[in-house]
């Protein structure tokens, strides 16, 4: 990793001139640095929202929504399924490596340009003048699509793990049906609105204090399963792999599997999005996402570890009642039971975007209620959100790689990879480029019998029918009236 202190090396607070008809007081006034100043002057933008997160909280902001170790407990069937423990491991060291790369990519073009607006500003101020438009146009749906659709996801995780808990203990009980699921998740997403909105000004003490439970509880969990289980040899859990899904092939079923890591490492653009409320965010904002995977990383790869030596019976734990195989493990060595104008508005008492607070609550909630209908349909929303997610960071990354292969000057920025900008770049989009084709795969093939494709992912068909919808709004109407956030830029 190379980190080169460009103009941030010379250039003080001081140096920055403080103009009243110019948005860079307003930059400072909300709590913002010189050099905060000086950015949202380049790009055009004008400071409304509290700039209240430091380095501490929003590596906990990072950290705590990645949940990296929580993951590797609570979303490890898909990878235990096909891939087995073996694959599960090897797979999770693999994309830990390839998100390194890829969110050290994303943080030199945050370090550039610190924009809630992430990939599709980074898209728009970095793509050829002729795909700079529709491209960050596109870019700007999927991560809509990606982020909003993964709330639901999360929602049905804390919902299965409460079921689950219930079957441990009353294995008979009727918890599990598709309503009684979808009501959970109306209860996770109301408690999740409520707290954005009514206890925003406390959400980065709330971050430092749910990041040193984050730390404690994973020496909770990890000394739980050393001290009590019973430990599988090491061979069995590095180097037994399972083909649960029935591909008939070890690999191929491994790759099928690489939906758990990817969900374990997913989101690590979250700091870029909240970049406007974070203070000295050039430099700020590079390091807490680099600094939050390498954490994450080690604590998920340790947990995800430790787990699997404690699964002596693969198939025992897949087929638990609960659906949860960390409860299963637990149990066994413990013995216990409207128009965008009005969507961008910043309310100006609160100074937060409530009204989309009020889109993404409505649209989770919209996704939601699939469930009372099809396991399978909502299935497709969850995958979908690492699909869309994917192809955001494929394209952002692939615009700053075209730029250096075609020897176009970058942007300054007081954090940068240097020499290494090139060859993580390339890691970056080929491991992105697999990761996209495989997020669209089902958990077992398809037979030949027409109702299987009941069974089917349909991840594909939502995502391709996204991009169709924004294609067409965007030749029909968005062309005429979309101002790419690069058309705001000044060139230094």
């Amino acid at each position: 990793m190379v980190v080169d202190m460009k103009d941030g090396a010379h250039v003080s607070n001081s140096d920055i001139e403080l103009r009243s008809d110019s948005p860079r007081e307003d930059v400072v006034v909300h709590g913002g640095t010189g050099f905060d100043a000086r950015d949202m002057q380049r790009m055009g933008k004008k400071q409304e929202l509290k700039r209240n997160f430091e380095l501490f909280s929003i590596i906990g902001f990072i950290s705590i929504l990645q949940a990296t170790w929580e993951s590797t407990l609570l979303a490890s069937y898909i990878g235990l399924e096909n891939g087995g423990t073996a694959g599960v491991i090897w797979m999770s060291v693999l994309t830990w490596i390839c998100f390194i790369a890829m969110i050290s990519s994303m943080a030199e073009m945050a370090s550039m340009a610190p924009t809630a607006g992430g990939q599709y500003h980074w898209v728009s101020e970095f793509a050829p003048p002729t795909w700079e438009k529709p491209f960050s146009y596109i870019v700007g749906w999927c991560c809509c699509l990606g982020w909003i659709s993964g709330i639901p996801a999360c929602a049905q995780i804390c919902t299965g793990l409460v079921q689950g808990m219930v079957l441990l203990v009353y294995p008979d009980a009727d918890v599990a049906s598709l309503w009684q699921t979808t009501l959970f998740m109306f209860a996770f997403l109301l408690l999740t609105f409520l707290f954005n909105i009514y206890a925003a000004d406390y959400l980065p003490l709330a971050e430092g204090v749910i990041l040193c439970l984050h730390v404690i509880g994973f020496f909770a969990f990890l000394i739980t399963m050393w001290a009590l289980s019973d430990h599988a040899p090491a061979d069995k859990v590095f180097f037994e792999f399972n083909d649960g899904g029935g591909w008939g092939n070890m690999g191929l079923s491994t790759l099928v599997g690489l939906g758990s890591p990817l969900w374990f490492f997913i989101g690590p653009d979250a700091g870029a999005h909240m970049s406007e409320e974070l203070k000295d965010a050039s430099i700020t904002l590079p390091r807490a996402m680099v600094w939050s995977l390498v954490f994450n990383g080690i604590l998920g790869l340790v947990t995800l570890i430790t787990f699997c030596f404690c699964i002596h019976d693969l198939n025992a734990v897949l087929d638990t009642p609960t659906w949860q195989p960390v409860l299963a493990v637990i149990y066994d060595i413990s013995g216990s039971y409207a128009a965008a104008d009005w969507i961008k508005r910043v309310d100006p008492k609160r100074e937060l975007p409530l009204n989309a607070l009020y889109v993404c609550a409505g649209v989770s909630i919209v996704l939601s209620c699939i469930n009372f209908g099809s396991d399978v349909a909502f299935d497709a929303i969850l995958s979908v959100s690492n699909a869309a997610l994917i192809f955001s960071y494929f394209t952002s990354i692939g615009c700053i790689r075209l730029k250096r292969l075609r020897g176009e000057p970058l942007v300054n920025c007081r954090w940068s990879l240097g020499r290494l900008g090139a060859p993580l770049n390339d890691l970056s989009l080929a491991f992105l480029a697999l990761s996209f084709v495989f997020s669209f795969f089902p958990s077992s093939p398809l037979a030949h019998d027409p109702s299987a494709a009941a069974d089917m992912n349909w991840a594909i068909v939502m995502f391709g029918a996204m991009c169709i919808g924004a294609a067409a709004y965007y030749w029909v109407k968005g062309r005429h009236t979309y101002v790419p956030p690069v058309r705001l830029v000044k060139n230094d």
